[in-house]
């Protein structure tokens, strides 16, 4: 086993002293017509000559294969010195392209999927400066940048029963508690409440399947997102 390992590896080693001497006699051989050789070309040759008695050498035991390809390499570089570095520079900088191009793609898909769902986006009738919007009868809110642009949602809320209607029209927050309780409701929890009324009302975290007394309820990231969004004195519009 280890002579016809030995028996590749002289032949690989034989190939690379072939391009070793081959290589100079082409660079001043003159074709037909009796133009010379292109440099480029025959750096190029070397190269794909390179790569392909490494693929080769790939066949023999690893102690004998980094060996092989070494000796290749210093075959190469020997006749086209900086040849490798070249090549190996022209691939990185071709893969940095590529990846290059594929983020920007993607940013640009993503860009027009954003634009487009804003195009498409039915706003109803709350005004570009509100900074969150409630549509009762869609059961749904969501948050903008006060210019008309969503920033988030819509997201599927509940609101107040039959008898406790949320109140329409706009609002202005006013103040808001992580933690907070409803003390006029047995204590019942009201997490990331983010009050908009002076009589109570608020988004908080609770089951969107529920109605409550006037209340936005909220999926419980959302209540986070809009407590974590929303300041004091900004806009809320309901209808």
């Amino acid at each position: 086993m280890f002579r016809n390992s030995a028996r590749r590896l002289a032949a690989v080693v034989a190939c690379a002293a072939a391009v070793t001497v081959a290589q100079p006699a082409a660079a001043h051989a003159q074709p037909v017509g009796g133009s010379s050789v292109p440099g480029i070309d025959l750096r190029q040759g070397a190269w794909d000559t390179r790569n392909a008695l490494h693929n080769a050498a790939g066949g023999l035991p690893p102690e004998l294969a980094q060996g092989a390809k070494n000796a290749v390499d210093g075959a190469v570089n020997g006749l086209f010195p900086g040849v490798i570095a070249e090549k190996e520079a022209e691939i990185r900088a071709a893969r940095e392209r590529a990846e290059a191009e594929r983020i920007a793609a993607e940013r640009a898909a993503e860009e027009a999927r954003v634009a487009a769902e804003r195009a498409a986006f039915d706003k109803g009738p709350c005004p570009a400066w509100a900074r969150a919007c409630i549509d009762l009868k869609g059961e749904r809110s969501w948050l903008q940048d006060g210019h008309g642009n969503v920033t988030y949602g819509a997201v599927p809320i509940s609101s107040g029963a039959p008898g406790w209607e949320t109140p329409t029209g706009t609002f202005y927050v006013n103040r808001q508690i992580k933690d907070e309780i409803s003390r006029e409701f047995n204590n019942a929890p009201m997490p990331y409440s983010t009050y908009f009324t002076n009589n109570g009302i608020a988004f908080h975290s609770g089951s969107v399947a529920l109605l409550s007394h006037g209340c936005i309820h909220l999926n419980h990231a959302d209540a986070i997102r809009y407590f974590d969004d929303l300041n004091i004195g900004d806009a809320v519009f309901v209808y």
